[in-house]
């Protein structure tokens, strides 16, 4: 038996809703933390409604909220407020991402919840930052993607820019919140005091440009769209062959002379067009077009075969990578028990050797747990609760 779930103790009062804030809590979730997610007790999460089943728990919110308790509060009554503020007192972290402000104008800000609690670590999740001329401004994932300059470089090359059908500036957003969180609460347990997060998906669109955006301040070059190829390395691209498209990534000349064996051109290696990177990428078109020769006379399989060694791969559709054998292996794709059926959901990237990862929860249904958290968390009888709910506070 392994190490308890690093997070085991740890509890995450949960105000957000969509993407960003609810990934972040559902890998902490999945490290061991009690994550009691707190929702508008007539819509909830806003990605309920996206469901084409009825049951308010489709795709969008299934992928997000795994192994968390839904407790409804009606947070526009002074009631509701002043439940959330006592459940704060439990938490070790409570995230938000509501636009700046919301938080406060409900006494559920930094100032308040950490004067009650100094170790309480507070995370804020907005489009433009807590502070700053674009803070008040709402802000989603493509709309990130465009200002940031990433769908700038997006798409095909001759083509309009383009935004990535997933929402990337968000997903790695809550990943940036994780880190941030297992920061504090390292910070607080070596110093005592928690702290107060602000995060933002402008900062991460931006950040994530990387070498591109170093391209431009280190050169003063824009980059282009470059459709499937790399922007500066090559042969790096979609590659035709006999049956589909492979996809290529060989830029290193150790690399490249190996792919050169396989599909038996040894002498494009020495050829002075390609025998070095700069030259490959300076004269990439006329690259392609030689590979390519080469591997439009077998079937993409029998290429893919005899390159287990090198970074190939086929173009899978979601269904055959889902359903793929490695997949499996890596329980990537995993099945929840719930009733006598089962909720099948992605699994986790965190893979600990010696230390167990949560057990996986079904995503909770809308005020699921309502009862159970007033009870276990803040000690109320049930005739407390009743009033609760007799009120409207809850639900």
């Amino acid at each position: 038996m392994g190490n308890p779930p690093p997070l085991q103790g740890v509890r995450i009062l949960d105000f957000s809703r969509i993407i960003a804030g609810p990934l972040c809590t559902q890998q902490l979730a999945d490290l061991g933390a009690d994550v009691i997610k707190v929702e508008h007790p007539t819509t909830g999460d806003e990605t309920r409604s996206r469901d084409p089943k009825g049951d308010r728990r489709g795709a969008m919110f299934l992928a997000f909220n795994r192994s968390k308790r839904s407790i409804a509060i009606d947070l526009s009554t002074a009631d509701g407020q002043d439940l959330a503020r006592r459940l704060a007192r439990t938490a070790d972290v409570v995230i938000e991402n509501f636009r700046p402000g919301v938080m406060a104008r409900m006494g559920l800000g930094p100032d308040v919840l950490r004067a009650a609690d100094p170790r309480l670590i507070y995370v804020s999740v907005s489009a433009y930052g807590q502070h700053g001329t674009m803070s008040s401004r709402p802000g989603l994932d493509p709309v990130l993607q465009a200002e940031s300059g990433m769908m700038s470089i997006t798409g095909p090359i001759d083509g309009e820019p383009m935004r990535h059908p997933l929402s990337l500036v968000d997903m790695m957003t809550a990943s940036h919140a994780t880190s941030a969180i297992l920061a504090a609460l390292l910070g607080r347990a070596a110093h005592g005091q928690g702290d107060v997060i602000d995060l933002c998906l402008m900062d991460t669109a931006v950040g994530a440009l990387a070498n591109a955006g170093l391209q431009y301040l280190t050169t003063g070059a824009v980059p282009a769209r470059s459709g499937n190829r790399h922007m500066v390395a090559a042969p790096i691209d979609l590659f035709a062959t006999a049956t589909e498209p492979v996809y290529l990534a060989m830029a290193t000349d150790k690399l490249f002379g190996e792919l050169c064996q396989v599909i038996g051109r040894p002498d494009l290696v020495d050829d002075e067009r390609f025998n070095r990177p700069g030259s490959r990428a300076r004269n990439r078109d006329v690259l392609k077009a030689e590979i390519e020769a080469a591997l439009t006379t077998r079937p993409a399989a029998e290429w893919l075969a005899e390159m287990p060694h090198l970074p190939v791969g086929a173009v899978r559709t979601i269904d055959q990578s889902l359903e793929s054998p490695e997949v499996a292996e890596r329980e990537m794709v995993r099945r929840i028990p719930e009733g006598d059926q089962e909720i099948a959901v992605l699994g986790t990237p965190f893979k600990l050797t010696e230390t167990e990862m949560a057990e996986f929860r079904p995503p909770p249904r809308l005020g699921q747990h309502t009862d159970d958290v007033l009870r276990s968390v803040l000690g109320l009888d049930d005739a407390a609760i009743a009033a609760l709910h007799e009120a409207g506070t809850v639900v």
